[in-house]
């Protein structure tokens, strides 16, 4: 599904216009983002937990040359799906009905 067909299902779903539906998607993300940004997690209850975890710093090798390298520590974002989501996943989706 890409961002058009995401945002005609949920118009579809809401009864709202497609602009409308895609302004309340950016809204949502851009609040996400600055929670992301100032490092706090983000529940969505019955869907998963969003948080920011601080990657160390590591040593890697290159496996063409070999030479060893240096990775700064860094900020990423990880997504755990509640325990729902994952048994639907493992079931092969949602039920139609």
């Amino acid at each position: 599904m890409n961002n058009k067909e995401f945002i005609g299902a949920i118009a579809l779903k809401t009864g709202y216009t497609q602009d409308e539906s895609q302004q309340m998607v950016k809204d949502v993300i851009e609040q996400l983002t600055k929670y992301f940004e100032s490092g706090e997690s983000v529940a969505v209850s019955g869907f998963g937990t969003f948080e920011v975890k601080k990657r160390l710093e590591r040593v890697m090798v290159n496996p063409a040359t070999g030479l060893r390298m240096l990775v700064p520590p860094k900020l990423v974002l990880n997504f755990k799906p509640a325990t729902m989501i994952k048994v639907q996943v493992k079931k092969g989706g949602m039920e139609n009905g």
